[in-house]
């Protein structure tokens, strides 16, 4: 057995990393890891970010309950290992926190969290993720088959929709109140939208 860490900076940040390395770190801080590499994640989120985490999270959690679906969703910290990562020695190196994650194949979800794509992700940005959301977590969710991916801009107010086509995401739009728009759809539910004005509600 791996000797448990306790302190991030006992570890070396420029070195490739596996679950099985993960699962042996007790240190405060979150981290993610991707494609082997140990990426920190930001302090507590702002309270406006925490708030329309819950609402979103909150809107598809009574959805699943009222529909008795065959899915389950969940809010961070809740780790998802995507399986088409692995490093040579055939180990999962990739590791992530969404915000909010839906998955509906019961047989992804073990007492650790979820293995696999998850069916829908949603990331709330915050001025230091935005980068890595739109670049290497959109990279990351698409290459790994996840079906549908909303990245959340609490200060603009703002929904865009990710839906994957052919292994490749499409934008199906940036939703704002601005721009007329009063719901957005989940694309895995069909008869479930959300209304912008209760995503940012206060």
């Amino acid at each position: 057995m791996k000797n448990i860490i306790t302190d991030l900076s006992e570890l070396d940040l420029n070195k490739q990393y596996t679950y099985a390395d993960y699962l042996t770190w007790r240190f405060s801080e979150r981290v993610e890891l991707i494609k082997g590499w140990i990426h920190k994640m930001t302090p507590a989120p702002l309270r406006k970010h925490q708030r329309v985490s819950g609402n979103v999270f909150g809107e598809i959690w009574s959805y699943i309950k009222k529909n008795k679906k065959e899915c389950q969703v969940f809010d961070a910290p809740f780790d998802v290992r995507l399986v088409k990562n692995k490093g040579k020695n055939g180990e999962i190196n990739t590791v992530v926190q969404p915000d909010i994650c839906v998955i509906c194949d019961k047989t992804k979800l073990d007492r650790r969290g979820c293995v696999g794509a998850p069916d829908l992700i949603v990331e709330i940005l915050s001025a230091s993720t935005s980068k890595k959301d739109y670049n290497e977590k959109y990279n990351l969710y698409e290459e790994n088959g996840v079906k549908e991916y909303w990245i959340v801009s609490p200060s603009e107010e703002s929904v865009e929709v990710f839906l994957l086509k052919d292994g490749k995401y499409y934008s199906e739009g940036v939703y704002t109140e601005l721009d007329g728009f009063e719901e957005v759809q989940v694309g895995i539910f069909p008869d479930l939208k959300l209304k912008l004005s209760e995503i940012f509600e206060e």
